[in-house]
């Protein structure tokens, strides 16, 4: 990746040219991939640089303000992804009440003809943008001709009748359904972050936990059987809480992980998380006490769930 750029007022990025495609792309699931992969192989065949176009925070999550949805990615993870999917730059443009206003026709002229003298504009299927979502593929199109710029969408992705969509991988999250979270995303579904300091409850109660702060509302939340890389060489089972934490009256989503059978000092190390089940709902207990002997049912389900899986990431590590 050779640029970021947040902001949609400035000089030209790409003066020979460029093949853009915009979207979300919260999650990078597989029809995302799709339209990223469509892009760079127009890119390389107009030998033009190839870049991928979003927003931060998403739209929605502006609009939502008090109640949004869950976000799938966090920042850093889909900046990974458009590396990895050979992205020559990437813009995630501060979405905020200036951007809210745009309207289309400026977005077009400013951002796409402008910032990256767009050749070819690329979209995933039913493609909205601009003030109010009033601009779509046939305005793209119309208005794109007279700037300089081709724009096209590519056919949805399906999967089991159904469209890929980062609306249906939430639900399959909130639902416990990780099969079909899989299979739309291409991959398990994970979240990563840096080990933060947290009030030290989990050691009291005898489960000391990695604490990695959720900085977007997360898209589920309860307890699960996962795996986490980062630690060691191979992954490693555990037992995690992603929530709110109600019994201690939490309020900032947390995802806090307890590896079996470790002892260290994870503080500052960035830990990939793999959701593999669902264990239960998060609830609120009526004592520490309570808490502790649930937590220990958690434990041995979550233990029992990865054996019964097996596979060369289910190891135990020697307590040190």
């Amino acid at each position: 990746m050779n640029f970021l750029f947040r902001d949609a007022e400035g000089g030209t990025l790409c003066p020979q040219g460029s093949v853009v495609c915009i979207g979300a792309f919260d999650g990078l699931h597989l029809g995302h991939q799709a339209l990223l992969r469509h892009a760079k192989a127009r890119a390389q065949a107009l030998r033009l640089p190839v870049v991928a176009l979003s927003f931060e925070p998403l739209p929605r999550e502006f609009f939502a303000k008090g109640t949004p949805p869950g976000r799938l990615m966090l920042p850093r993870d889909k900046l990974q992804g458009f590396a990895g999917a050979g992205m020559d730059g990437v813009g995630l443009l501060r979405f905020d009440a200036r951007m809210a206003a745009m309207s289309a026709q400026d977005f077009m002229a400013q951002v796409l003809h402008r910032r990256l003298a767009a050749r070819e504009v690329w979209v995933g299927p039913e493609f909205h943008f601009g003030h109010q979502r009033r601009g779509d593929l046939a305005l793209l199109q119309a208005e794109g001709a007279k700037l300089g710029f081709s724009a096209h969408a590519i056919a949805p992705l399906m999967y089991q009748g159904e469209r890929v969509s980062s609306s249906r991988i939430r639900a399959a999250l909130a639902a416990g359904d990780f099969a079909l979270a899989q299979q739309c995303l291409g991959r398990p579904y994970r979240i990563s972050g840096r080990v933060v300091h947290g009030r030290k409850l989990g050691r009291k109660l005898g489960f000391p936990t990695a604490n990695l702060r959720f900085t977007r509302h997360p898209p589920m939340q309860g307890i699960y059987a996962v795996r986490v890389r980062g630690v060691a060489g191979t992954a490693l089972p555990a037992v995690a809480s992603l929530g709110t934490r109600p019994t201690v009256a939490g309020e900032a989503p947390l995802l806090e992980v307890h590896l079996f059978d470790f002892s260290g000092d994870l503080y500052g190390q960035l830990l990939e998380v793999e959701f593999i089940a669902k264990l239960r709902d998060e609830e609120k207990f009526a004592s520490l006490d309570a808490l502790s002997a649930q937590m220990h049912q958690d434990v041995a389900l979550a233990r029992s769930l990865l054996a019964a899986q097996g596979g060369p990431d289910v190891v135990e590590t020697p307590h040190e």
